[in-house]
């Protein structure tokens, strides 16, 4: 009998700790090790984005030791609150946590048996999705409406609970961590393996999309008084998905540049209107933004997808060769290499 191989074990990038701090306020991203470096390398700029009293520098700082001690005890505290919530949280929907194809669109699933056959080229594919205008950017529908109204009730079920909750990044401040809620093990992971790697594979070879073997997935909330919009930036991931499940709103519209390696200053973005049930599939490194939201309430799915094979070579965030730190779950997508004993004396 053929043995199993285990499943890898995912570590982040030591520059997790100290890379990419985002100060919503004036519209930047720091790097941050500690207050006397942080004076050094970003005073000045801070002060010309209108940084320039001790009180506004002591709010900056204080956000970001905060946000330092958040990444710091992410891996406990994440282990916490899934220990909480398994005990205590009563799920309002227990079926929908299991990945089944009635909730895919009838589009969606067309689209992925084009992707699995073996003689399908990319103009295939590209034929059967529509751009949105950006370069590489796609839009397809993913869920059913049906699925969609029973996910956004869960995910009220549990923003109105007394279940400890994490935040999925320094940019939204509102939203759910699909891990923590328990999505991964049964619907996540076969979403991801059994068909969105499929189509990965076909529209982004040269970003690893054949070999997606780990996600971050998390819902983004827009709402009056809470978070209305998100900044422009790009994901640390090679793949990203991103799904409009609903509600009703107006604005909040999706924007796209062009890829992190191109300057800002020289971009031109082209704007799409996203619609409830709808995906959006681009390159993680492509800059991105979404305006704010003029009315109402929005819920989006958001699956960072990452490639091990890729990111080990060159961490995303900080252009270097990862130095790994040793993470719960999925960590940020990076591997330990792996040794080949026929090659050993």
């Amino acid at each position: 009998m053929r043995k199993k191989m285990a499943d890898p074990k995912f570590f982040v990038c030591r520059c997790f700790y100290t890379h990419n701090y985002f100060l919503k306020d004036y519209n930047i991203h720091v790097v941050f090790e500690n207050v006397d470096k942080f004076l050094t390398d970003f005073g000045k700029e801070m002060n010309q984005r209108g940084c320039s009293t001790k009180v506004q520098l002591d709010h900056v700082l204080n956000q970001l030791l905060l946000e330092q001690d958040r990444r710091k005890n992410l891996g406990k505290d994440y282990l916490t609150r899934r220990q909480i919530i398994q005990k205590e949280y009563h799920r309002l929907h227990p079926e929908i946590y299991t990945l089944k194809e009635s909730y895919l669109a009838p589009e969606f699933l067309k689209l992925i048996d084009l992707c699995s056959r073996f003689d399908t080229t990319a103009e295939d594919v590209l034929a059967s999705i529509t751009p949105t205008g950006g370069d590489r950017v796609y839009s397809f529908p993913v869920f059913t409406k049906e699925f969609c109204q029973l996910f956004m009730e869960e995910l009220e079920h549990f923003e109105n609970s007394d279940c400890p909750k994490g935040r999925p990044n320094t940019m939204n401040k509102y939203g759910i961590l699909l891990n923590e809620l328990g999505f991964d093990e049964c619907f996540l992971n076969p979403l991801r393996k059994n068909y969105l790697h499929k189509l990965a594979a076909i529209l982004y070879p040269d970003w690893g999309g054949a070999y997606l073997d780990s996600h971050k997935a998390f819902i983004v909330q827009y709402k009056m008084g809470e978070d209305l919009d998100l900044n422009y930036h790009y994901d640390n991931a090679e793949v990203t998905l991103n799904v409009a499940l609903g509600k009703n709103y107006t604005g909040g519209s999706l924007y796209f540049g062009d890829m992190r390696t191109v300057s800002v200053e020289d971009t031109e973005c082209s704007e799409y209107e996203h619609m409830a049930g709808i995906g959006i599939v681009h390159r993680g490194q492509h800059y991105h933004g979404a305006l704010p939201i003029l009315t109402g309430e929005r819920y989006n799915l958001i699956v960072w997808m990452r490639s091990s094979k890729v990111r080990n070579r060159l961490c995303p965030m900080c252009d270097q060769k990862p130095e790994l730190v040793e993470t719960v779950g999925y960590g940020d997508g990076f591997t330990q290499p792996t040794v080949n004993l026929c090659t050993l004396n």
